[in-house]
Order: C-alpha cells, then sequence, then structure tokens
C-alpha cells in the first residue's frame, strides 16, 4: 500500500512542503510569540510612557514573531535526534523526515536576515545590543545538555527582547529596564516548567533535563517561588515608574490567576491539562500590558 505522505509529495510537492515549513516554525501556534511579544509590549510602553510610536510597534511585534520562529528552527536543528524519541515531538518536520536540516538552515538564513533588516530602523545603542539576542537564541537549545534549569536562559533569551525595546524608546537602559528583565526571566521558569511536564517521562529516559525534573514533586514549589519573584520584580518596576493604582490591582489580578496554577500542580496532571495551563500565560501578559498602559494613560 502506497505511502500517502509520499504520494502527496509526488504528485503536489509544494503544498506539504509549505505545511512543513509552517509547522517548523509552529505558524498554527503561536503562544510562543506571544510570551516573547508580552514583556517587549511591557518595556515599549513603560519606557514609552504611554502608547509607543506605530513603527516601534511594527518592528517590535514583526521582529518578536521572526526570532521567535527563527528560535524553534534553531532548537529542532539541535534536537532533532531526542525529538525522534520524544511521542510529542516525533512527528515535527526534521525528525519526521518532512525536511531535511539543509531546508531548515534555508529558512532560518532568511529569518534572521530579515530580522536584521528590522534594525536598520533602529537606534545605535539597539544595534549594539542585538548580538546578544542572537547569542541567547543560537545557545538556549543546548542548555537542557547541561543546565538543570534550562528554562533560565530561555527567560534571558526572551527579557532580551524588552531590555532591546526600552533602548529603542530611551536611548538608554534605567532601573525599570532590569526589573522588567528580572520578571521576564522568572515568568519564563514559571510556564516554561509548567510546559515541561508534558514531556517529563520522554526527557528522563533519555537524559534531557528541565525545571519540571529538577523540582520533581515540588514543581508546585518550584514554580509558586518563580511566581512571588515575578510579582516582585513587577511591583519594584512600578514603583520606580510610579505607576498608579490600576498598575497594581493588575499585579493583583496575576497574583490571583497564578496562585490558582500553584494550587493545580499540588496535584498530578495530565500533559493536556499542562499544555492549558501554559496556555493561560497569554492572559497573563494581557493583564500586565493593560496595567502598564491604564497607569499612564
Amino acid at each position: 500500500m502506497p505511502n500517502p505522505q509520499s504520494s502527496d509529495y509526488s504528485e503536489n510537492p509544494v503544498q506539504p512542503r509549505l505545511k512543513a515549513f509552517a509547522n517548523l516554525i509552529r505558524l498554527p501556534n503561536q503562544t510562543g510569540t506571544l510570551l516573547l511579544l508580552f514583556p517587549t509590549l511591557w518595556s515599549l510602553f513603560l519606557a514609552s510612557k504611554g502608547w509607543p510610536s506605530t513603527q516601534l510597534l511594527i518592528i517590535f511585534i514583526v521582529g518578536s514573531f521572526l526570532m521567535r520562529s527563527a528560535g524553534v528552527i534553531m532548537n529542532d536543528l539541535a534536537d532533532r535526534s531526542f525529538d525522534g524519541q520524544v511521542e510529542r515531538t516525533r512527528h515535527r518536520p526534521l525528525p519526521s523526515g518532512q525536511l531535511q536540516p539543509k531546508h531548515a538552515f534555508a529558512l532560518l538564513a532568511i529569518l534572521l536576515c530579515m530580522a536584521v533588516g528590522l534594525l536598520v530602523f533602529l537606534n545605535p545603542l539597539t544595534w549594539a545590543l542585538s548580538p546578544v539576542a542572537l547569542l541567547l537564541a543560537g545557545t538556549y537549545p543546548f542548555c537542557k545538555r547541561i543546565l538543570h534549569i534550562p528554562q533560565l536562559i530561555l527567560g534571558v533569551a526572551f527579557g532580551w527582547g524588552g531590555v532591546m525595546a526600552w533602548a529603542a524608546v530611551r536611548h538608554e537602559l534605567e532601573t525599570s529596564t532590569w526589573l522588567l528583565f528580572g520578571a521576564t526571566v522568572c515568568w519564563a521558569i514559571v510556564y516554561d516548567t509548567i510546559y515541561a511536564i508534558q514531556d517529563r517521562e520522554d526527557d528522563l529516559k533519555i537524559g534531557v533535563k528541565s525545571s519540571a525534573i529538577l523540582f520533581g514533586a515540588y514543581t508546585w514549589l518550584g514554580v509558586g517561588a518563580a511566581a512571588s519573584i515575578m510579582l516582585l520584580f513587577l511591583s519594584l518596576a512600578g514603583e520606580a515608574s510610579a505607576l498608579r493604582i490600576e498598575y497594581n490591582a493588575a499585579l493583583i489580578l496575576v497574583a490571583f490567576f497564578m496562585g490558582y496554577q500553584v494550587l493545580r500542580l499540588r496535584s498530578k496532571i495530565t500533559p493536556q491539562q499542562a499544555f492549558a495551563l501554559f496556555k493561560q500565560h497569554r492572559w497573563i501578559g494581557i493583564i500586565i500590558l493593560a496595567g502598564i498602559f491604564l497607569s499612564t494613560l
């Protein structure tokens, strides 16, 4: 009996190849792009003391999409031997053979060239900060082989977008920049630890490290501690920027939101439930952004 997938490629090679490229950059699921984008928007709105310029909004929205897409390609290239052993990832384009590494490298080069092109419209300080973003994106995929909390490096990578956004507005880095950066690092530990619960059993078998494995039965405690530090950093950023009560109300709402998730983690949850909790963090990003915006009106 012929392989349907092979038949598709022989009869119409373009459509399945485009679908494979879309899946390679996770086009159907943009939660990761939003989690990268929100800290960048926090910095843009706070540094601008209100609505930032349309040009900067477009640059950082497009830049977040491009860099997240490039990041997942780097991750898949680095992990293609691991992904084939993990139930959730074995059908991805590289381990399944839908695409070859040369195809992934070609798309990666295009995305990075487009991201570099955006720098033309930004100031010299932002240019100087940009190589760090590329270094972090390229380093993160290998951290799960070394670090027990690779989510820490993911947070640094995602937080760097906010540092660049602040520099693009203010032409300098200030205390609030680093407080938002610290909050983003802690936030990534929270949501990516929850995300890693999906693969905990497979990761243990193949020797991949993650905070979900490190924390084990105390995952709820690790997530709760990271969430508490995140809220502390956000509170200090609000105080440094003299934000009003609307921002504090947003942080209280986020605290309840995260408290609910910590309580859920005290009981055993399925991979599907873990993914649902992970996706809920889009709302946390929105709530914090709304608090910043309303406090600067």
